[in-house]
């Protein structure tokens, strides 16, 4: 294995946005590829750590970037203000998704016809977005990602295989929200899945999480079972 990585610049008009590549340069062919999609701080450590683990599954990864060349959030506020404008615009949203897409399309390392997208919180949400545009990206994975429809896809066939993880206490997804979407799915006739774990709240894949009171506790079963659920969806839709 010879791990290499890099930050890629592109371009939303006037915003330069920085996406973190990681591969496996020994395996000298074109790769599949996965994007992954950062949580409301920004394109932070802990996208970056998992585009390398992914490297080393053996896929191109791609840690994408939604605000902003060097922009992170510093504490919960900061975070919730660079998170908003994309939550009042999935427009936005949408684009800055497509974008990251176009991307990850024309590296020279990337078979274009074998790319997935998994995101994170926000990002799961960011993924699911993306999904719901219609666009043939092969797969997308939600990590206890807010669900909540965008309001400008009805109609569109979802193309991509969907495999969405929750944790059943997750104080910020309510259940109704779980309901609506797997009917959402249905009804834009997705391929999809909802792996649903007790005893787990938000942010279960983040080891600092670590406050109950706002609802973000890790939870390392729930990490561990929906990191494998992953792996099994990506083996079968990159294929």
């Amino acid at each position: 294995m010879r791990l290499l990585t890099d930050t890629i610049e592109y371009h939303d008009g006037k915003t330069c946005l920085e996406g973190f590549l990681a591969y496996d340069d020994a395996l000298g062919t074109l790769l599949p590829a996965v994007m992954i999609s950062h949580a409301w701080r920004g394109r932070d450590d802990f996208v970056c750590n998992k585009a390398r683990t992914l490297a080393e599954l053996g896929y191109a990864a791609f840690a994408l970037d939604m605000y902003g060349k060097g922009v992170l959030g510093g504490d919960l506020e900061e975070n919730a203000r660079l998170m908003q404008p994309f939550m009042d615009d999935r427009a936005l949203l949408q684009r800055r998704m497509t974008l990251a897409l176009g991307t990850v399309r024309d590296l020279e390392r990337v078979d274009a016809e074998r790319i997935a997208a998994i995101g994170f919180c926000f990002g799961g949400l960011c993924v699911l977005d993306l999904a719901r545009t219609g666009d043939e990206l092969r797969g997308v994975v939600s990590f206890h990602g807010l669900l909540a429809p965008p309001g400008n896809t009805q109609g569109n066939r979802i193309e991509a295989k969907v495999l969405m993880v929750h944790g059943h206490d997750d104080p910020m997804v309510p259940v109704e929200d779980v309901l609506a979407v797997q009917q959402e799915m249905t009804e834009a006739g997705a391929d999809w899945q909802f792996h649903s774990y007790g005893q787990t709240m938000h942010a279960f894949t983040n080891p600092i999480a670590n406050d109950p009171d706002f609802g973000t506790v890790y939870q390392p079963d729930a990490d561990r079972r929906s990191w494998q659920s992953m792996k099994n969806f990506l083996d079968e839709v990159l294929a």
